[in-house]
């Protein structure tokens, strides 16, 4: 199943205060597991970045400048994502971003069944305890050396482990009937005939040597098999 796991980074806490996006990461996964495709992009946000904010992430007014605004992004995201599940945390916040976004364009929300808030999923498996992007790395021993600040495509990523464990861990994602289609498929391939009989390797004087060799053992116990597998085959007339 295709998933898209989704972070984003802003300017602030709300968007209907004039917060805008500035980065967007996204990595698509195959049955809980990474398949190496992924989008990121900075946005600039068309206004300044608050001290707040930019200890969060450290991105600068000056550095986002330099690269597109949303609407410039907006179909390279779409196309990437396309009707896929998408796993969020704390979804609520990055979906009220990214559709405020859409809304300046006129664009139909993101939204419905199609958002997984691992927050929620969080909460449900560990009550009461702490479940930030954080707490859960620490919880299930994902490496956090790399984090030294929010950035959209590194939580990302994290995120991806994250919702791995939630959903049962890493070998919740393998299929045993796959597994066995699998071995099945090696099972024929090892089994099927070849295409031409290989030569005999016995000459015909060892053959010969082999025959006299076994005419001078005494009462062989091979015999008394043979004996039996006559007695039980079945007469003709039968």
């Amino acid at each position: 199943m295709r998933e898209i796991v989704l972070d984003t980074e802003t300017t602030g806490l709300d968007p209907s205060s004039g917060h805008r996006v500035v980065e967007i990461g996204a990595v698509e996964i195959s049955n809980l597991i990474p398949t190496g495709r992924h989008f990121h992009c900075y946005v600039d946000p068309e206004r300044d970045m608050p001290d707040e904010a930019f200890r969060v992430h450290g991105l600068s007014r000056e550095f986002l400048a330099q690269h597109k605004i949303f609407k410039e992004i907006a179909a390279e995201f779409l196309d990437f994502i396309e009707d896929a599940p998408l796993v969020i945390h704390n979804a609520e916040f990055d979906t009220r971003f990214l559709n405020a976004e859409f809304a300046l364009m006129n664009l139909p929300p993101l939204g419905g069944a199609r958002i997984i808030d691992t927050l929620a999923m969080a909460r449900r498996r560990h009550p009461g305890g702490p479940n930030s992007l954080d707490a859960l790395c620490q919880r299930y021993a994902i490496d956090l050396s790399r984090r030294e600040k929010h950035g959209a495509l590194l939580d990302a990523n994290l995120l991806a482990e994250v919702y791995a464990e939630l959903c049962g861990g890493r070998q919740s994602a393998l299929s045993l009937q796959t597994v066995h289609a699998v071995r099945i498929a090696a099972s024929n391939d090892l089994l099927r005939n070849r295409p031409e009989p290989l030569p005999p390797r016995l000459s015909a004087a060892e053959k010969t040597a082999h025959a006299v060799f076994v005419a001078t053992i005494k009462s062989p116990i091979w015999d008394r098999y043979l004996a039996s597998d006559k007695d039980a085959a079945p007469s003709a007339a039968g």
